[in-house]
C-alpha cells in the first residue's frame, strides 16, 4: 500500500513506520492518524515483522498538530482541521491509532530524533519504549493552545512518568530537553542523533532475535493492562494458567533447549495464531 505521510520499511523483522512530511516537521494530519493506524494493524498481521521503529524524517520527529490551516485548525467541521480526513485515507477504527499500537502484538519501539510536541509527544505514549536523540524536545503543550491533554495522554502520561510529574508537564506545558524527558521517566535512553536510529534497531534485534513471538505479544498487553490496576489479583487470575499453557507447548521447549545448548533459540509460535485462548477471553472481558 502506497502511504501520503509515513512510510512503511520492513528489514528482516524490523519494521520502520517513518513520519513523513519533512517540510513540515512532520506535523500531524487526519491522513497521518490513519495512516499511522493502518501500519500498525499490517504489522500485526505479519508474522515476519517482530518489532516496528516509529520515527521522523528530516530534523523533527513530529512538531504537534498542522495548524496552518490558522485558527480552524483543530475545528472538526472545517475542511483544513487537522481532524479532516481526505476521502482516500485509510479508515480508522477501534481507537485510530492509539488502539492500533495499543492492540499490536508486536513490541514498538519510537525513537525521537526531534521536536515531538503536542500529538507528536502523545503519539509515542502507547509505544513500548521511547528513545531520543539528545538534541530532542519533548512538550505536552495542550493548555498553551486552549486545548486538554488527548490521545488518551490523561491516562498514559501518569502510568508512565506518575502523577506529580505529568500534572507539571501538562500544566506548565515547558518545553522538555531529551535529559529531563529522560529524568522524569518518559524516555529508557538518550543517544547522540546519529547513532539514535541503529540504538533503536539494535534493541529491535535483540527482542527479535532472543524471545519468542507469543511471549512477547503477552507480556506488553499484560503489563499494560494489569500496571494501573490496584492489586495484583487480575495479573494472578490469569498468569498462572498462561504459564501452564505455554509451558506444555512447542515455545517454551525450544527456549529451554536452545538454552542448554547454547544456540540462539528458533520458537516455533505465530503471534497471529498461537496466542491461548484464556488470555483472548480476558481480553475481551476488558
Amino acid at each position: 500500500m502506497a502511504y501520503e505521510t509515513i512510510l512503511y520499511e520492513v528489514d528482516g523483522p524490523v519494521l520502520t513506520v517513518t513520519l513523513n512530511r519533512p517540510e513540515k516537521l512532520n506535523a500531524y494530519t487526519a491522513v497521518m492518524g490513519a495512516e499511522l493506524a493502518d501500519a500498525f494493524q499490517r504489522a500485526d498481521a505479519d508474522d515476519e515483522v517482530r518489532v516496528v521503529i516509529v520515527t521522523g524524517a528530516g530534523r523533527g520527529f513530529c512538531a504537534g498538530a498542522d495548524i496552518s490551516g490558522g485558527a480552524d485548525a483543530f475545528d472538526t467541521r472545517a475542511q483544513g482541521s487537522v481532524a479532516f480526513a481526505a476521502p482516500n485515507a485509510p479508515r480508522q477504527s477501534g481507537g485510530g491509532f492509539v488502539g492500533a499500537i495499543m492492540g499490536c502484538k508486536k513490541p514498538s519501539i519510537a525513537a525521537i530524533n526531534g521536536a515531538a510536541v503536542g500529538v507528536g509527544a502523545t503519539l509515542t505514549l502507547p509505544m513500548d519504549i521511547r528513545i531520543a536523540a539528545d538534541t530532542a524536545k519533548v512538550g505536552f503543550v495542550f493548555a498553551r493552545r486552549g486545548l486538554v491533554p488527548e490521545a488518551g495522554s490523561a491516562w498514559f502520561l501518569p502510568q508512565l512518568v506518575g502523577l506529580p510529574t505529568a500534572l507539571k508537564w501538562c500544566l506548565t506545558g515547558d518545553l522538555l530537553s531529551a535529559t529531563e524527558a529522560q529524568e522524569g521517566g518518559l524516555l529508557a535512553e538518550v543517544a547522540p542523533p546519529d547513532q539514535l536510529l541503529a540504538r533503536a534497531r539494535e534493541i529491535a534485534l535483540e527482542i527479535a532475535h532472543n524471545t519468542a513471538p507469543v511471549s512477547a505479544a503477552l507480556a506488553r498487553q499484560m503489563l499494560w493492562k494489569f500496571a494501573s490496576e490496584p492489586s495484583p489479583a487480575g495479573a494472578l487470575s490469569v498468569d498462572g494458567h498462561l504459564s501452564m499453557v505455554l509451558g506444555s507447548g512447542p515455545d517454551v521447549k525450544e527456549g529451554v533447549a536452545a538454552f542448554l545448548e547454547k544456540r540462539p533459540p528458533r520458537f516455533p509460535g505465530r503471534a497471529s495464531t498461537d496466542i491461548p485462548e484464556i488470555w483472548t477471553r480476558k481480553m475481551a472481558e476488558g
